[in-house]
């Protein structure tokens, strides 16, 4: 695809001028799967457009590490429903570069949407470091998912759990310290939904290593 054609999808998705047609415009600029336009779909995250925000994010999430840089660069630090996709989009691609955003928005942003997919995304990266790096950066994930498993907020908890057992099956080394936390947290744990995600945590890892 040239650069004006693909200047055009850029256009169109500035340009639209109704909500669906704002969606179809960003899902074809998606398509492209260009570098260029990372910029233009981590703007619609602020067009408050549900549908056009989570194509761009399937968006930069098949466009993999080159969307990396530009989503920590260009957090939105005032728009949090902004915020939220683009942790979310870091949060899928996986990139252990998203470390610190993913522990700083797990622990002290105060819309809980972004907390919960910070959480989540913790555990999924893709510890790809040096082994002496991603010791320390697992290190660090673990931790903060203990500190957030005791959130007031029983949302936060359950993502932490979700967090905790995707850290135990990407990296072998804290299936026992996971174990261990969540048999701990267990029956300190007073709502229902987090209670059944810690025992289905816990059966899965349990599961896993027999």
């Amino acid at each position: 695809m040239t650069n004006a054609q693909i200047q055009q999808l850029i256009q169109a998705v500035e340009q639209a001028d109704s909500a669906a047609s704002l969606v179809a415009s960003v899902r074809a600029l998606a398509a492209t799967q260009s570098e260029a336009v990372i910029p233009s779909l981590i703007a619609v995250f602020g067009y408050n457009n549900p549908g056009a925000a989570l194509a761009a994010v399937d968006g930069l999430v098949q466009l993999g590490k080159p969307a990396v840089p530009p989503l920590l660069s260009q957090l939105d630090g005032y728009n949090y429903g902004a915020r939220a996709y683009s942790i979310r989009a870091l949060a899928e691609i996986a990139d252990p570069r998203a470390l610190e955003v993913l522990v700083a928005a797990a622990t002290t942003d105060f819309a809980p949407s972004v907390r919960r997919a910070a959480a989540k995304g913790l555990g999924k990266l893709d510890w790809h470091q040096p082994p002496e790096q991603s010791a320390a950066a697992q290190t660090q994930a673990f931790k903060t998912l203990e500190q957030i498993s005791k959130d007031s907020d029983w949302a936060i908890r359950y993502s932490a759990v979700v967090g905790l057992q995707s850290l135990a099956n990407n990296a072998t080394d804290w299936r026992s310290p996971t174990q261990s936390l969540l048999e701990q947290l267990l029956p300190e744990e007073s709502d229902r939904a987090v209670k059944a995600r810690i025992k289905f945590a816990l059966s899965s890892l349990t599961s896993t290593s027999n």
